[in-house]
C-alpha cells in the first residue's frame, strides 16, 4: 500500500496492491495497522455504496461538530471526478479543494473531517464505495454548492448536461 499526500493538509491518495490474472484479481482495499504507521488514524464505523449513471453530480456534502466524517472513498467498478474542500477554519488550506479522477478499484482517496464532498460519475453503472469513521446523522448534515463561484472547482466539459437532486441545488454559496 503506498500512502500518497494531496495538496491539502490531512488528505491522502491511498493505492493499494492489487494482484491479478487470468481468474481475476484480489487486492486488500483496507488496513487499519498501516495507516496508523503512517500517523493516520481511521476507524471504520459503516460501508456505504452507491449507484450512478453517467453525468450524476453528488454534493459537496459533510456532517458538522460530533458527527463529522472521515471517509476513504473510492470505485467497485466505473469512474468518478472526486472532489473534496477543506472546510475548516484553522486549517493552512481552507477552502481549497482537490479533485481525483478515480477509475479502478485500487485506488482509494482518504478524506479527513472537516472536509466537503463530493463526486461527478463519468460512466455508467458506476459504483462508488466509501468507507466512513463515524455513523450518519441525518440532522447534523450539511452542503455547498458544487458550483460556488468562490471555490472555482472545475468539473469538466459537459457541465449543464450533470444530474443534481433538488436537494443539492439548494445548498448555500459560501459567504466569507
Amino acid at each position: 500500500m503506498e500512502i500518497i499526500k494531496t495538496p491539502l493538509q490531512d488528505c491522502y491518495i491511498i493505492k493499494a496492491n492489487l494482484f491479478g490474472d487470468e481468474r481475476g484479481f484480489f487486492m486488500e482495499s483496507f488496513n487499519q495497522k498501516n495507516l496508523q504507521q503512517e500517523g493516520i488514524d481511521f476507524d471504520v464505523k459503516q460501508v456505504n455504496f452507491a449507484k450512478s449513471s453517467k453525468g450524476v453530480l453528488r454534493g459537496l456534502h459533510y456532517q458538522k461538530g460530533d458527527y463529522s466524517q472521515a471517509k476513504l472513498v473510492g470505485v467497485v467498478s466505473g469512474s468518478v471526478l472526486d472532489v473534496v474542500v477543506d472546510i475548516r477554519p484553522e486549517s493552512e488550506t481552507y477552502l481549497q479543494h482537490f479533485k481525483l479522477e478515480i477509475n479502478s478499484p485500487d485506488i482509494l482517496f482518504l478524506v479527513p473531517r472537516g472536509f466537503a464532498h463530493g463526486y461527478r460519475v463519468l460512466e455508467d453503472d458506476t459504483i462508488f464505495h466509501y468507507a466512513v469513521d463515524n455513523f450518519y446523522a441525518p440532522d447534523q448534515e450539511g452542503g455547498m454548492r458544487y458550483d460556488d463561484p468562490k471555490l472555482n472547482i472545475d468539473w469538466g466539459s459537459g457541465l449543464d448536461e450533470v444530474l443534481v437532486s433538488a436537494k443539492d441545488l439548494v445548498h448555500p454559496l459560501i459567504e466569507i
